[in-house]
């Protein structure tokens, strides 16, 4: 083999795969002289003239998987072993026995996250939902330890050490034992550091809160873009399938390398319908094109004819697509539904009056030949703007949609703390909003995730502390802005660090939706000097939430382990 020394194989388990590919492309590995990416579980011819580079979990599955690579005929040449995290000492010391001599570096990355989009984060592991809350779950204490280790992590890459605060609900602890979990984890990291100097807390504050803390936002029919289309469409791992107008299968990856979707997918759907077909006008219009409605078939001539003009249209053309599909579900009946739906949500109509028996709201939905799907998010939505109904009531709307042997969908809620079945007497205090008559909504897209709330009053640190109890503290009272306490001396160093804005990391226990993760760039983008990053095990939908919650009171036939998650 030519130059071979010089060249190295890249060997990798699911979870580095996915978080490799969601940071760089096969030609920046091939510019580092990689030639060869294997997966670490499928068979692999031996290159013995080779170096290895395994980039992978530090857990029992891959360090055997590993170790056979080397225990009776070592398959390369040497082995540079890099783990997205601390591995634990009894799988590191089987390393050594069997594979020491071929073993030129081994270290610790602390990279046991996914870098989601720019101000997303997600841990890949959808299965966290029911460790945590199915009532029959085995592993809740190894997956909150597991989450607490993935978020330092994710710190100790943004170089930070935050002050912890945590949501504090009287039916739910999961929030409180993650946050003192996260905290004792960041202060055995930050013990010492390279330089053997004690690393001291940073101008960043980490909040954690859970699922059930807004159960709305998830539900909702959103009619901004991202969030339409992962809800109305089937778009599996990012990949949008479409078919081109010649009936051939198409795909389209929706990333951070789109630029235009990047552009548009926090933009309500009115506003990306009026924007792509503007688009592609310019461009037929500098190709003298001649005027007239836009269509994919029309784009499809034009492309034919001028091949050139195709690598320009392309992106326009997945666009146009994909917002065509959503407009298609929107005016079918997703209309109809977001009326009721908001009004149930904020609790009262597009004129600002409270709506006072929601029963009214809901009837129409039920009475229309909605899917069952769309139907129980409306009895949910009543539900929430209730905090509970009562057993009778509960039973009659079950009945009329139909969902006796689905009534979990409903029910399995109370495993997240909200409440479902309340008696007649039961007063629930709604936790007060923000103001928000003065912001310009469009009349179907009046809510505004509870989130988005939160990230404000700390931005502008109005956060209760009886709300929001402080796990561990800031060096100094803390603002969005970067703004300290005068009584606090600050090295230069420190001061400059500060300039270029503070950090709010937000961790939501059970999934976040599209929705929260649009606010963290809205606040970021509002306020300037404060960058709010949002993050969770995974990001959910509409649909995939009912189904995890259905399954929450499911026996378990066997509890999936980090382990298998992570080579899933």
């Amino acid at each position: 083999m030519i130059n071979a020394y010089y060249k190295s194989i890249l060997i990798l388990d699911a979870f580095t795969t996915k978080l490799l590919s969601s940071c760089c492309k096969m030609s920046d590995l091939m510019s580092e002289k990689i030639t060869i990416v294997e997966d670490l579980f499928k068979s692999r011819e031996p290159v013995p003239e080779m170096k290895a580079i395994y980039f992978m979990s530090p857990t029992a599955k891959c360090v055997d998987a590993f170790i056979a690579d080397f225990k009776t005929k070592p398959k390369y040449k040497a082995a540079y072993v890099y783990f997205t995290d601390y591995c634990p000492d009894d799988l590191f010391n089987n390393m050594k026995l069997y594979c020491a001599k071929y073993i030129r570096v081994c270290k610790e990355i602390n990279m046991c996250f996914m870098p989601q989009e720019a101000q997303v984060f997600t841990f890949d592991n959808p299965g966290a939902f029911q460790s945590i809350y199915s009532p029959n779950s085995q592993d809740k204490k190894k997956t909150l330890e597991t989450l607490a280790d993935q978020l330092v992590t994710l710190c100790a890459t943004l170089d930070e050490y935050p002050g912890v605060r945590y949501k504090k609900d009287s039916n739910m602890e999961n929030a409180k034992i993650l946050a003192e979990l996260v905290d004792t984890k960041l202060v055995r990291h930050y013990e010492l550091d390279d330089n053997s100097k004690k690393k001291g807390k940073t101008q960043a504050q980490l909040l954690i809160v859970e699922r059930g803390f807004d159960p709305v936002s998830p539900i909702l029919h959103e009619l901004t873009y991202q969030a339409m289309a992962y809800d109305l469409i089937d778009i599996q791992n990012d990949t949008y399938k479409y078919k081109g107008k010649d009936g051939s299968e198409k795909q389209a990856v929706l990333n951070e390398e789109d630029m235009l979707w990047v552009r548009l997918r926090h933009k309500h759907i009115a506003e990306v319908s009026e924007q792509i077909p503007k688009m592609v006008k310019e461009i037929s219009a500098s190709k003298k094109q001649p005027d007239g409605k836009i269509t994919i078939s029309n784009l499809a001539q034009m492309m034919k004819k001028m091949p050139s003009f195709r690598k320009q249209i392309t992106e326009k053309t997945v666009h146009l697509q994909l917002a065509e599909d959503c407009m298609q579900h929107y005016s079918n009946n997703v209309e109809k539904l977001c009326k009721a739906e908001q009004d149930l949500a904020v609790g009262s109509d597009v004129e600002g009056v409270k709506v006072k028996d929601p029963m009214r709201t809901l009837l129409p939905v039920l009475l229309h030949p909605y899917s069952t799907h769309d139907k129980i998010r409306a009895v949910l939505l009543y539900i929430f703007s209730l905090s509970g109904t009562t057993d009778e009531n509960l039973s009659k709307l079950i009945q009329h949609v139909k969902i006796e042997e689905e009534r979990e969908y409903i029910l399995n809620w109370k495993e997240l703390g909200v409440p479902i079945i309340t008696s007649p007497s039961f007063f629930s205090r709604k936790p007060s909003r923000r103001d928000r008559s003065q912001e310009q909504t469009y009349n179907l897209s009046r809510w505004t995730p509870v989130i988005k709330d939160v990230m404000e009053d700390a931005v502008e640190n109005k956060l209760d502390t009886k709300e929001w109890p402080h796990q561990s503290e800031c060096p100094a009272a803390w603002n969005g802005s970067g703004a300290v306490s005068a009584r606090q001396k600050h090295k230069a160093s420190a001061q400059d660090e500060r300039r270029t804005g503070s950090r709010l990391i937000i961790f939501v226990l059970g999934g976040i939706c599209f929705s929260e993760m649009r606010s963290a760039y809205e606040v970021t983008q509002a306020v300037k000097s404060c960058e709010v990053i949002i993050g969770s095990s995974h990001i959910l939908t509409p649909t995939s939430l009912l189904d995890d919650i259905k399954a929450l009171s499911k026996r378990p036939m066997e509890i999936l382990t980090i382990d298998e998650r992570s080579n899933a």
